[in-house]
């Protein structure tokens, strides 16, 4: 799968106290074990699980491993000592309290359950309170305006027009096409649009359906965010449910390489764990499908796995042993394609879009404003007459329309030739022609028969 990657999981945003309040109204920590909405045997067996994997535990460290409040543990580790499955062993520090490991029973257990299933993490949260956050923390709960919308792309050389088309598609709650010729822009813009929903989301590390776990927690796509003050004390019952990572508002991105299995829950049989599928991961925040038409799965098959979706803000999933269950559909949706819409879908689903908005060439002020953007970025002097040149005598010559990319690519090569030639900064007509024979791909000298050229 092919997300929005970070080398860090970890966001220089930080949460400050009313943030925190609000995360912690939201998804309050437990205090007994009814709040977690789990058995007390299923916490057996996870807890059980952890010792079995790093073998001595105290409750402390049981309780961040399973992110459960100390008195939750304890209890539970009651309940394992009159099974016969863990035993207190002696420790040299007193101060870390007391300390657990398996019997020969609670070995056999945990192996048991290990082999039920794989996960050892944190308690999972139960798919019921999973769809209560999510629809609390809705991404279309907040309405965008033109000024935020202005502001949120600054920085960015883009007609008004194409953004008062944008703003209103994001308060729609419906999917929005973007089409266009490629090098218009449409992934990069699209990618922007998360600037516009920088709130908190509550993100839980997995959810379980009745007793199987799906890992929904992705260090690929989440972006944790760290509080002015983290919770330390795991064993006091303060604070918001530890089970929910506080993150930004997921942005996933995915093009050729989405297949229809990264649409389901997939089940790993050597880890013997189950993965949600990207959708369900990008839940609260935004889905971006890339180079519409180019997936390993047929366009219309795609469409027709996101109509129910789109129509219910539903999605039904199975665990593939007739378990069927649905979780709530709470995404920006942005698919965008160099395809024509109509080549790719009936004029029947895309009434089900609510917004096709088109992505067109430049004007040559556009041009010209992005041009300068990339001189200064490059750190070169180029005169006025070079962009002329470009316009009137590359770009009208060979007909070619003028794209955002266009700048930033034949610039860059422009520089790496004027490097490798004389070492300079300044730009000139020679390096432009050099750049442009060397971007643009021409058959007219060229036999295109085998062995000829």
């Amino acid at each position: 799968m092919s997300t929005d990657t970070r080398e860090s999981t970890t966001s220089p945003l930080r949460i400050d106290d009313l943030g925190q309040a609000r995360v912690t109204r939201m998804a309050p920590r437990p205090t007994n074990l009814k709040d977690t909405g789990l058995s007390e045997t299923f916490v057996a067996d996870l807890i059980s699980k952890h010792i079995f994997d790093r073998g001595v535990l105290t409750i402390g460290e049981l309780s961040t491993a399973v992110a459960l409040s100390g008195s939750i543990t304890e209890r539970v580790l009651n309940f394992l000592r009159s099974e016969a499955r863990v035993e207190v062993r002696p420790t040299r520090d007193v101060s870390r309290g007391l300390s657990y490991a398996l019997t020969e029973r609670g070995r056999a257990a945990a192996l048991d359950a290990m082999m039920r299933s794989g996960y050892v993490g944190a308690a999972p949260v139960p798919l019921k309170r999973y769809a209560q956050i999510v629809r609390a923390q809705t991404v279309h709960s907040r309405t965008v305006t033109q000024s935020e919308m202005y502001a949120a792309f600054h920085d960015v050389t883009l007609d008004r027009e194409l953004l008062d088309k944008l703003g209103p598609s994001l308060n729609s709650g419906r999917a929005i096409f973007l089409y266009g010729a490629a090098g218009t822009g449409k992934t990069y813009i699209s990618q922007k649009l998360v600037r516009l929903f920088r709130d908190l989301t509550l993100i839980p590390n997995a959810i379980c359906v009745d007793e199987t776990v799906i890992q929904v927690f992705d260090p690929a796509l989440h972006k944790v965010v760290r509080p002015d003050s983290v919770d330390e004390m795991p064993m006091l019952d303060r604070g918001h449910d530890p089970r929910f990572h506080i993150c930004e508002r997921p942005s996933a991105v995915t093009g050729g390489e989405l297949t229809a299995e990264m649409l389901e829950v997939r089940y790993d049989p050597v880890t013997r764990l189950y993965e949600a599928p990207l959708q369900l991961k990008s839940n609260n925040g935004i889905l971006i499908i890339d180079d519409m038409g180019r997936q390993r799965i047929q366009p219309q098959a795609l469409f027709n796995r996101w109509i129910v979706p789109l129509e219910e803000k539903k999605d039904y999933l199975d665990l593939g042993s007739g378990k069927h269950f649905s979780v709530p559909f709470d995404v920006v949706l942005v698919m965008s394609t160099n395809i024509h819409p109509l080549e790719l879908a009936d004029e029947a689903f895309l009434r089900r879009i609510g917004y096709k908005i088109q992505f067109s060439p430049l004007s040559v002020d556009r041009y010209t404003e992005i041009w300068n953007e990339n001189c200064r970025k490059f750190r070169v002097v180029c005169e006025p007459q070079v962009l002329e040149y470009v316009l009137n005598e590359l770009h009208a010559a060979d007909d070619i329309p003028l794209l955002p990319c266009h700048p930033r690519d034949l610039l860059g090569m422009a520089v790496d030739y004027a490097s490798y030639a004389d070492d300079s900064r300044v730009i000139t007509e020679e390096h432009m022609q050099w750049a442009w024979n060397n971007y643009f791909v021409s058959l007219a000298d060229y036999d295109v028969r085998p062995g000829r050229q």
